[in-house]
């Protein structure tokens, strides 16, 4: 072989190689497979995945290699072997062809014939692969082995006779998910795949297993046997649980959302999908699901036409114009239905319109915005400082790809925190104190010097900071620290749409959430709320929303929901009607329809749409949604006016609210297979020992938790994670919900 490059017009870090007479350029170092990949030329494979370390222990991928004229003596794996300057590969002749189909004979040895009763049957890549390389009939006669299944929780179904050893899922959980949870066990013929000690798989980004997985081995247990993939139609849509916007496809058969998977965006989500996204559709169909018009009559609920309801609804708001109305939208609502509250608040002249029902410090006027570093460039950052956030729980796929971008590049993350959380990454450094001090916390030398000397830094900062009574002093403090380091800012936007929202308008001219519960409105407009839980401060929100009129526009008649109310007006949930969302990055993304409206509900910009001509307000005379966006535009430009601080107190212990992963919204709340999670744990307060020993309170018993705002009677559990003067809780609950924020007082019960 000459020394000479094959073609020396090539970059210096590229090499010629040849895949069925077709010359390609591809990069020193890179797999054949890859060139082949890019090429557009098929080449059989079962373990390669181009997200997770090369395996190469199936084998399906084998080729034939020629360098300097001479044959290689065996196939070679196409994953795992280098491409070098003049390489011929051949995929499709003999040699590679017979190895395939040998491969494939093997393989098929013991898998068990049972297609039609398979969940992967339509989309099995060994259904596929075996129509091409397989035998018509089989030479093999023995008993085939069978593998005991495994329970691992409730989000995935196991089938391990059908398990073919690629070991795909095992480097997800290892290489991605970070949690090391399967992995395999005895030897050779009997080599199985499995959890070691049988419990359920904790990560939160599990149902990528089933992804990944080539074969019926792991499929979706909420999905199991309730359709083929042929009598799926694919829609387009969103994730609208946390600002990620991750992209997903909804699986829908006859208007009913039946499956999630994930839609590929490297720039967003790459080609994964947190469980809270994938497993949520199944709250759509929850029994309080609000499916026609609703009025209270004489103290009862009955139901109404849709005339009727909105006479009533346009009543109440025309008795309440002005000052004497309050409009309140949930931070997941979509840039129309936000545009058009925006309008409609206008129309009728009231400036008391937010969207920041979890905020409770609005004494800096902050509003949510982009992140000042792309999502994708945050992954590939050299210092992270993470602030007041259990990443891994607010933004699953954010912390995926910080766990990446340490393995592969080294970063160092500090951490700002109440408790000391668990990550899939290696913390470089932390303070683990009461959310009061983290602003000190950012002060602290030592941390500056370390972001100060780095290439690229950020600084995150998540709910935990940014719900706290005192979020303003920690903002401006991380905002110093950008300052004197050039780290860029990156808070984390409090719902999934608060960025689209704060570009719509929906912000105050008036009063803010907190000045509509402090001096209490007439009326309130809800949209998307679930007044019990949604709100920062519970027993404000429901004392005012009590004594006034109320017009809900809800996906769901709840409990707390028909205690408020007058009017509860149904409207159709993101997979379920076209709406546009913009993520952390700022970027904004469209969903498509998926499932069907129950019911008589309808969209929200088409209830908002008929209020506003039964208003008689202008510019409500569109019929469309194209119409709709046309009349909306850019938005609406506010500017916000500074509002009151938030309230900590100075006795008792410091709450550390921190989001519960499957108790964010009205949706979540309802998925039965996420609430039976591992990860979704009752509601209960967490206490350093040194502050238990104090109070004279064990682990296991009872606490009467007092706060400013109300009471609450919770199990206690003690563990030394949690920063000494702190008491952590997780909201979302509703026996969570009455201690609103600051301090509290803890005894035993």
């Amino acid at each position: 072989m000459s020394a000479q490059p094959v073609n020396p017009n090539l970059p210096p870090d590229h090499v010629t190689v040849f895949i069925d007479g077709v010359e390609l350029a591809a990069p020193k170092g890179s797999m054949i497979i890859q060139a082949a990949d890019k090429a557009g030329i098929p080449i059989p494979r079962f373990c390669y995945h181009d997200k997770l370390a090369i395996a190469a222990n199936c084998r399906m991928c084998l080729v034939d290699t020629e360098v300097g004229g001479r044959s290689a003596p065996k196939p070679s794996p196409a994953c795992a072997t280098p491409v070098m300057d003049g390489l011929k590969v051949f995929t499709r002749n003999d040699k590679a062809l017979k190895a395939q189909r040998n491969v494939m004979e093997f393989l098929l040895i013991n898998h068990p014939l049972d297609c039609p009763v398979c969940d992967q049957g339509g989309e099995c890549e060994l259904q596929d692969l075996s129509l091409g390389y397989g035998r018509s009939v089989s030479r093999f006669a023995e008993r085939k082995r069978v593998v005991a299944d495994e329970d691992i929780g409730p989000l995935v179904a196991t089938e391990m006779t059908r398990c073919i050893q690629c070991t795909r899922c095992i480097r997800f959980t290892a290489e991605i998910a970070g949690t090391y949870e399967l992995g395999g066990m005895y030897r050779g013929e009997n080599l199985q795949i499995g959890t070691y000690d049988g419990k359920p798989l904790t990560t939160e980004l599990s149902g990528n297993v089933i992804d990944v997985c080539p074969v019926g081995a792991l499929t979706n247990k909420v999905f199991q046997f309730r359709a083929r993939p042929w009598e799926l139609i694919a829609k387009e849509s969103l994730g609208y649980h946390d600002a990620m916007g991750s992209n997903l496809f909804l699986h829908v058969r006859r208007g009913e959302v039946l499956r999630t998977v994930p839609r590929d965006n490297e720039a967003v989500n790459e080609c994964w999908l947190s469980d809270r996204d994938r497993y949520s559709h199944q709250g759509l169909q929850a029994a309080d699901r609000a499916t026609v018009p609703m009025r209270k009559v004489d103290g009862q609920w009955r139901e109404t036409s849709w005339a009727e309801a909105l006479a009533a609804a346009a009543a109440i708001l025309r008795d309440n114009r002005g000052d004497a109305l309050g409009v309140l939208a949930h931070p997941a609502t979509s840039n129309e239905e936000g545009g058009l509250l925006a309008l409609l608040a206008a129309g009728l002249e009231s400036g008391n319109l937010d969207h920041r029902i979890g905020n409770r410090d609005f004494s800096d006027a902050a509003v949510a915005e982009p992140f000042a570093l792309p999502l994708a460039e945050a992954g590939e950052a050299e210092v992270v400082v993470l602030v007041g956030s259990n990443l891994r729980h607010e933004l699953p796929l954010l912390h995926a790809r910080l766990r990446q971008a340490q393995v592969k590049r080294n970063a160092r993350i500090h951490v700002v925190n109440p408790v000391d959380f668990d990550f899939t990454f290696a913390v470089a450094g932390k303070a683990i104190v009461p959310p009061s001090r983290f602003a000190e916390a950012l002060g602290d030398a030592a941390l500056r010097d370390a972001a100060r000397g780095a290439g690229r830094a950020v600084v995150i900062v998540g709910a935990i900071a940014e719900n706290h009574p005192q979020a303003a002093a920690i903002r401006a403090a991380a905002r110093d620290f950008c300052t004197a380091t050039g780290a860029a800012l990156c808070r984390i936007p409090q719902g999934a749409n608060a960025v689209g929202l704060a570009r719509a308008g929906v912000l105050p001219t008036g009063r803010d959430v907190a000045g509509m519960f402090a001096e209490p409105r007439g009326a309130y407009l809800l949209h998307g709320i679930e007044p019990g839980l949604d709100f920062a401060d519970t027993a404000a929100a429901l004392k005012a929303l009590n004594a006034a009129r109320v017009v809900a526009l809800s996906h769901f008649a709840c409990e707390s929901t028909r205690a408020v109310a007058d009017v509860i007006l149904p409207i159709g949930a993101l997979p379920e009607i076209d709406a546009t969302l913009v993520n952390l990055d700022g970027i904004e993304q469209s969903a498509q329809a998926g499932g069907k409206l129950p019911g008589q509900a309808r969209e929200g910009w088409r209830v908002l749409r008929a209020l506003g001509g039964e208003l008689g307000l202008a510019g409500f005379e569109f019929s469309d949604l194209a119409g709709a966006r046309a009349l909306l535009g850019g938005g609406r430009k506010v500017g916000v006016k500074a509002g009151r601080a938030g309230e900590t107190g100075d006795a008792g212990l410091e709450l550390a609210l921190v989001p519960a992963i499957y108790r964010t919204d009205a949706v979540v709340r309802r998925a039965a297979a996420l609430q039976a999670h591992p990860l979704n744990v009752d509601a209960r307060i967490v206490l350093n020992p040194a502050d238990a020993a104090a109070i004279g309170i064990a682990d296991g018993q009872v606490a009467k938790v007092r706060g400013a705002s109300g009471t609450a009677a919770l199990p206690v559990v003690v563990d030394a994670r949690v920063a000494a003067g702190a008491a952590w809780i997780e909201g979302g609950h509703g026996a969570t919900a009455p201690l609103g924020a600051g301090r509290v007082e803890v005894v035993k019960a």
